[in-house]
């Protein structure tokens, strides 16, 4: 066995001891490398841009200045400074960081592309979930690329939309309401049960909908009455200074909210954050706020998880769908650059303090232990204890590698 292939054996079988859950954390629209985990402050001004550095808990690493609280849990996580690809649109680079596959036809940026499971659709083909709770959670909303594909539509991921800072916040459809109690509400589905044993109901043949139609209801009417996915959905019963220390505002109780999810058993949870393609403005709208919840939230997160002893089985991954240009444009801002971007990827056995990879001294390029999303895609699943070598059958029953010519970080399993 080759060295590459013992090492991947290994790390697939430590995996698999305890397979890990997920949060993955989206910044919509390409979050720029320069202001947060990359930033080169020795190259000109127009392409330093506007921030400076911070030191990190690691002596000799700096982060943008935009980044004081996560550069103190640095030991805590790894950051991976050398992925890239060529997918240098949203849509396309959407697709490959979710899914791990590129587009096979040239798409748009405002695509909503499907050509391959997401990797939260995988997770949730392959995880048994116990107390009735979803295996795959988004909130607020589903990325474009996001979906099951030919998984089907029972893999595709359950929608928290409603703002979990709201003192209203209610998981929609998932709740009882007030004037029907579980034991009222119990009786009602037993009534259903009674009438669905007409045989138009229970004929078991594929093409008969109304089975189907049983099958969605069923898992319904489980996470309704589940207490553990109850007890999940309410956070107002979370301690306060937790809370407080998140951020008040829906970012940040929505990384809460997801801490929650995957520590009652949910495998896969993706917390959408939009609004990072900033072709102008780009320091202005840093400024404002957007990147303080980032660091304020996503450090609280991983503090919190360490503190609580679930690092050690959650992965948390940072990302969006590429970096940006290393030149600042006449607005102010910085266009799409696939050839380098910085992802955050922590817990589940992987190294804190660690960087992996380098760009050039401008940040034009990867030029340094170069990773593509396969590669990346093949870690995830690694660490979830999924062979990302495994073939999947598509709807025409063809038969489809779940990763492509993907190959473990190794820095990731050490």
């Amino acid at each position: 066995m080759s060295l590459p292939g013992l090492l991947q054996s290994q790390a697939m079988g430590d995996a698999t001891k305890t397979p890990a859950r997920c949060i993955m954390i989206w910044l919509d629209g390409g979050p720029s490398h320069y202001e947060t985990f990359d930033p080169k402050p020795d190259a000109p001004s127009e392409i330093r841009g506007e921030f400076g550095t911070v030191p990190t808990t690691v002596p000799g690493v700096h982060f943008c200045d935009t980044m004081p609280k996560l550069a103190k849990e640095f030991h805590k996580f790894t950051v991976v400074r050398s992925i890239a690809h060529n997918q240098n649109n949203h849509g396309a680079g959407n697709h490959y960081l979710m899914t791990g596959s590129p587009t096979p036809v040239p798409v748009g940026c405002g695509a909503y592309v499907t050509f391959h499971p997401s990797f939260g659709s995988v997770v949730s083909r392959d995880r048994r979930v116990p107390h009735g709770l979803p295996a795959y959670i988004s909130t607020p909303r589903v990325s474009r690329s996001g979906g099951p594909n030919f998984l089907g539509a029972q893999h595709a991921p359950f929608v928290i939309s409603d703002n979990p800072d709201s003192k209203s916040f209610r998981v929609r459809d998932v709740t009882i309401p007030a004037d029907i109690a579980e034991g009222r509400a119990r009786s009602r589905a037993d009534l259903r049960h009674s009438l669905d044993r007409m045989k138009r109901i229970t004929d078991q043949q594929a093409e008969d909908p109304a089975t189907a139609f049983d099958e969605y209801y069923a898992r319904g009417f489980d996470i309704i009455t589940s207490p553990a996915a109850q007890e999940a959905f309410d956070i107002s019963k979370e301690n306060e200074k937790v809370r407080e220390s998140y951020g008040r505002n829906d970012f940040g109780q929505r990384l809460l909210l997801a801490r929650r999810l995957t520590e009652v058993g949910v495998p896969f949870v993706t917390v959408y954050y939009g609004g990072w393609d900033d072709h102008r403005g780009l320091f202005e709208s840093y400024k404002k706020g957007k990147i303080e919840r980032v660091d304020t939230g996503v450090a609280a997160l991983l503090k919190d998880l360490s503190d609580r002893g679930s690092l050690d089985n959650t992965l948390v991954l940072l990302l969006g769908e590429f970096g940006r240009t290393p030149k600042i444009n006449k607005d102010a801002g910085r266009d799409h650059w696939s050839f380098a971007m910085s992802v955050l990827m922590a817990g589940a056995g992987i190294p804190g303090g660690q960087i992996v990879g380098a760009t050039d001294v401008k940040g034009y390029y990867a030029n340094e232990n170069v990773y593509a999303p396969e590669d990346f895609a093949a870690s995830l699943y690694t660490k979830m204890g999924i062979d990302h070598q495994m073939i999947l059958r598509d709807t025409a029953g063809r038969p489809r590698q779940l990763v492509n010519n993907g190959r473990i970080i190794k820095e990731l399993f050490v």
